[in-house]
């Protein structure tokens, strides 16, 4: 007979109570009920799995989104006294990865993406191991990224019944009633919900309309400059994380860096490490940074350019305050900035024109161009043209409607947190002072005890008295 699940908590991590959520969700997975656990960011969703392994024979098999995150937590788990811990991904060396396929049913906890899973012989393989839970970490990616992003997601349900069908966790921040319901769909699963408030009281809300990007930029400037760091701030361009790290050096005298997919793996792991050391101030980072990183004291979170829905929104704002103390969370908005998630949100999208002629004749085509390789992925997955028709159309109608939520958000008059909690089905508690100031309202980081106490005053260099007016003024 197992032991009580406080006592291995207590064995293993040294805790004497769970978290919010962490105790229903071991409950449910007791029971052997598939579980979706919906549990802010900072809950300690990976205790949940760690603690299950711990506790029933078996390999536990994560599937993670991001590399740099799957070797941080093996990393992690190591040090946390679990040694059977490896990841197999495109970093991992050819002698390493001999090494673990040679001893893979000897792993008590393998991290692996979609994509390597869905590799006909590593499928193979895994098949031959004894399963005792199979995890879906960050599993809103299946719905944000499967159906253009990364196809390989929306394989997940079918190479779930490849392997009989594992009792399976699913892991995220952030899901409404609609992407829980596609989550639990593509994986061919009818789990039990665990589910705790998205609503982190501790991070302040701000929309600041601003006329254009020259005054957005210089908002941005004065913020970084006021703002207690360290902080984050995201953008939607590559380009303009690395030319504001470095303007934001330049002018305010943080220690800036830009972080995003465009970065070697191992310049992003530096900076990674770096922040996470207090090396850095600030952060300048497109949606790759975050998942997974374990800092407490983030102090704030910028958007400068309109995110494209809620649950990117709620994932990348809960970065901020996860030590509890005061934070802010801060969206830039200039008229005109939807336009951007609309592009973007098209960039790999083919036309139905385009399936209908690449349905006809795929010889013609040629895979370098992303749309094609999209097409390509699914009709040697035996999804016909049809199909593909009707996914592309379902997911640009929930593109939109997700966009015209955030489009509400920005042009609140009221509550900001009323209008967020709203997306998640959830009820606001009354608005008051220390909860947020919607477009229109200035914003007090005094009142909010997030100014910085003091900054450094470097030398301007080469005599820039342009930037040494702006600190000084």
């Amino acid at each position: 007979m197992l032991e009580p699940l406080t006592t291995s908590l207590e064995k293993v991590f040294g805790f004497t109570k769970f978290r919010e959520g962490q105790q229903a969700a071991l409950t449910a997975l007791e029971t052997g009920q598939d579980t979706l656990a919906v549990l802010p960011t900072g809950a300690g969703k990976t205790l949940i799995y760690q603690l299950y392994g711990y506790r029933h024979p078996g390999c536990v098999l994560i599937i993670s989104p991001l590399l740099s995150l799957m070797n941080d937590q093996v990393n992690r788990m190591r040090m946390a006294g679990f040694k059977r811990a490896a990841a197999i991904n495109s970093l991992t060396s050819y002698t390493e990865r001999q090494v673990i396929m040679r001893h893979l049913g000897e792993y008590q906890f393998l991290f692996m993406s979609p994509e390597m899973l869905a590799q006909p012989q590593m499928l193979a393989q895994v098949k031959q191991i004894q399963l005792s839970l199979l995890v879906i970490d960050e599993a809103h990616c299946i719905v944000q990224w499967g159906p253009d992003f990364r196809p390989e997601y929306l394989l997940l349900g079918a190479i779930r019944t490849q392997l009989q069908q594992p009792l399976t966790l699913m892991l995220t921040a952030t899901a409404g009633q609609t992407t829980r319901q596609e989550i639990a769909k593509q994986l061919r699963s009818q789990p039990e919900i665990v589910a705790e408030s998205v609503d982190r009281p501790n991070i302040f809300l701000d929309v600041e309309q601003v006329a254009d990007e020259s005054e957005k930029q210089e908002r941005l400037t004065t913020l970084v400059g006021q703002l207690q760091g360290p902080g984050v701030v995201y953008f939607s361009s590559k380009q303009q994380a690395d030319d504001t790290a470095l303007a934001l050096q330049q002018q305010t005298g943080v220690k800036a860096a830009a972080y995003h997919a465009g970065l070697s793996s191992e310049d992003r792991f530096k900076i990674q490490q770096q922040f996470m050391a207090g090396q850095l101030d600030v952060i300048c980072a497109t949606s790759a940074f975050g998942m997974g990183i374990d800092k407490n004291d983030v102090r704030y979170v910028i958007h400068y350019h309109l995110p494209a829905d809620f649950e990117s929104y709620a994932q990348e704002i809960g970065r901020a305050g996860r030590d509890g103390l005061p934070s802010v969370a801060i969206l830039l908005y200039a008229s005109g900035d939807e336009q951007l998630p609309l592009m973007l949100g098209q960039a790999n999208r083919p036309e139905p024109e385009t399936i209908h002629r690449y349905y006809a004749r795929p010889q013609a085509f040629s895979e370098d161009d992303a749309a094609i390789a999209l097409l390509a992925f699914y009709k040697r997955h035996g999804i016909s043209e049809t199909a593909v028709i009707s996914l592309f159309s379902r997911r640009e109608r929930e593109r939109n409607r997700a966009l015209a939520q955030m489009l509400k958000y920005v042009r609140e008059p009221h509550c900001l947190r009323q209008n967020w909690l709203a997306a998640f089905d959830e009820q606001s508690p009354a608005h008051h002072e220390r909860c947020c100031s919607p477009a229109g309202m200035p914003l007090d980081l005094d009142q909010l005890g997030l100014l910085a106490s003091h900054k450094s005053d470097p030398v301007a260099p080469n005599g820039d008295w342009v930037a040494r007016l702006r600190r000084l003024f």
